[in-house]
């Protein structure tokens, strides 16, 4: 995941994580990749990856900020060094900067967009917010408009918090009405140190043992299984193979001893490095943290961090230091203990690492799984999964 403004960004919602980052760099840091840190991560990138297809990933901060000549040169990169692999490109974006010259070369050169979008504008107003703290809702549809103008395939990332986790059904339709055919639900979790100074990160990671708070703005665990229950409900009963959601892709994947597609519930991680502007290399876009800094691009191989014992150990963490009740719950197969970046509870045996959304995934996988068994019958007897639908109306069927 690369990170070419690094934490800078043209909006200042409030629940944002990452822009705080800055504090990481010094005073005077120009939060750009510049042309040598691109071109290194750019022949690095595609050399090192094991198979015929590469996928790069802009993210932020907000990435249309470094404008749209910077992409056309990355493409131009990417075909010096593409050594006969198919390439593609993903961006997530506010959606705000967008344009008809920048979704025209979107849609010239196949990138899939994500858009960041929390609801209805009485909804996504209320944290997604600019620098003068007014609302952003209408600027971010009218990227939508045109990309959906352009036909420019993209999908829609909804990041759940404290408010929005209220509406569910009203969120899941407004995201169809809006054209959105791919969605992904975030649960916002974050925690606050008690006390920091200026200098400071003041949203603490899972191991931080001083004094915490929970940000106003997180999600709590059960309205999080709620809220994905609700719009499941709604989903399974006649949009399934017309409207997708990440979560239950994965849930159905994981039933299917198939890999998830999201390392959240995978049974392992670290497969996924974030990169700032500089190049700097961290375990994850979760764990950028000192702590967890990996190296730079320009000082050695991706493939060597990839296999370091440092990074290695941090991905098989995900299942290793699980409390031993998640790992005998019977839900395990979909969770596999979600994000470790939420794991800061005790579970009731005294063990560590308890997920704070246990009971909300509890919740959700417990309703969903008899649908999810159901879908994965029908496709392993090369039946289409939507055929769930004619049956989950009825009452009892999957009780």
């Amino acid at each position: 995941m690369a990170k070419p403004t690094g934490p800078l960004c043209n909006i200042s919602c409030s629940y944002c994580y990452y822009l705080e980052k800055e504090k990481m760099y010094s005073e005077n840091a120009d939060f750009k990749m510049n042309e040598e840190t691109l071109e290194i991560f750019t022949r690095k990138y595609i050399h090192e990856q094991p198979g015929p297809e590469v996928t790069f990933v802009w993210q932020g901060g907000e990435p249309t900020l470094m404008g749209l000549d910077y992409y056309k040169h990355a493409l131009e990169l990417q075909r010096k060094y593409g050594s006969g692999k198919r390439i593609f490109n993903s961006l997530q974006t506010n959606g705000i900067l967008l344009n008809d010259e920048w979704c025209s070369f979107f849609k010239k050169n196949n990138f899939l967009i994500g858009i960041s979008i929390d609801g209805p504008e009485k909804i996504h107003d209320i944290y997604r917010l600019n620098r003068g703290g007014q609302g952003t809702f209408s600027k971010v549809m009218r990227g939508i408009e045109l990309l959906k103008r352009h036909q420019v395939e993209f999908n829609t990332l909804t990041v759940v918090n404290n408010i929005n986790s209220e509406h569910p059904k009203e969120i899941y339709a407004f995201l169809k009405q809006i054209g959105s055919k791919y969605m992904q639900f975030i649960p916002i979790v974050e925690r606050i140190a008690s006390e920091f100074n200026e200098k400071d990160l003041s949203l603490v990671l899972p191991e931080y043992s001083r004094s915490t708070t929970m940000a106003p703005w997180s999600v709590s665990p059960l309205q999080y299984g709620k809220f994905l229950k609700a719009i499941f409900q709604e989903w399974v009963k006649k949009d399934v193979g017309t409207y997708f959601v990440q979560t239950f892709d994965s849930a159905l994947a994981n039933e299917l001893g198939m890999p998830p597609g999201l390392c959240t519930f995978a049974e392992n991680c670290g497969d996924a490095l974030a990169m700032e502007h500089n190049g700097d290399l961290y375990t994850c876009d979760h764990y950028v943290y000192s702590e967890y800094k990996m190296g730079n691009i320009k000082e050695g191989s991706l493939k060597k961090i990839i296999l370091s014992d440092k990074q290695q150990q941090f991905g098989r963490n995900k299942h290793e230091a699980l409390p031993r009740s998640c790992k005998r719950c019977d839900v395990y197969t979909y969770c596999r203990g979600e994000c470790p970046k939420h794991r800061f509870l005790t579970s009731t045996q005294g063990e560590p690492e308890l997920n704070y959304l246990c009971e909300g995934y509890k919740l959700f996988f417990r309703h969903v799984k008899p649908y999810i068994k159901y879908m994965a019958n029908e496709l392993k007897n090369q039946r289409p999964p939507a055929n769930v639908m004619r049956l989950s109306g009825k009452n009892n069927t999957f009780r």
